[in-house]
């Protein structure tokens, strides 16, 4: 298991993060997934700067992006659902065509976690991630349980500062230099 350094001589700094959950069929008493990463978020000292739940429609979920991008008060997107293989399955292609840059590792890493805990059918996720505009964009799979392996797995340890050797904080202020 990886060592996850903290610098305790560093400032915690609150990261501003939206949860979107995509799907037809949840809504606000029903979307464990979205209350799960919602929890986790706020546990670790972060805002909760917005939450919705948008359809599995492309064009909803790429406008809805677009519109947190363009907010100075949101940091990070982190989603959940829609990254399957079926046809209403479109959260990846609306992420990525927003994307200016794919944060290629995070699948990699994801898949590497959820491996270990459901094995082959982690094949069936297309978690994603990505930056737009300064940005961070995530795609998590719709279930309680990849979200807590996304999270506590990558993101918890990547929206800290103080994480060491390096984190997705430090760099915020450099992602739309050109």
């Amino acid at each position: 298991m990886p060592q996850h350094r903290i610098d305790e001589t560093r400032a915690f700094v609150p990261v501003r993060i939206a949860v979107m959950t995509v799907s037809d069929t949840r809504d606000e008493t029903n979307d464990t997934s979205g209350d799960t990463l919602e929890a986790r978020v706020k546990e670790a000292g972060h805002v909760v700067a917005a939450r919705l739940i948008v359809k599995d429609d492309r064009a909803q979920i790429a406008a809805q992006l677009r519109r947190w991008i363009a907010d100075p008060e949101i940091d990070a997107v982190i989603s959940t659902g829609g990254t399957g293989l079926t046809g209403r399955d479109v959260t990846v292609e609306a992420f990525k065509s927003v994307f200016e840059k794919e944060i290629d590792g995070f699948s990699v890493l994801f898949h590497q976690l959820s491996y270990e805990k459901v094995g082959t059918s982690t094949i069936q996720s297309r978690a994603c991630a990505g930056v737009a505009k300064g940005t961070y964009l995530f795609a998590l799979p719709g279930s309680p349980g990849a979200v807590k392996d996304g999270w506590d797995g990558i993101l918890k340890w990547q929206l800290d500062i103080r994480h060491r050797p390096c984190n997705f904080v430090e760099i915020m202020p450099r992602l739309t230099e050109r």
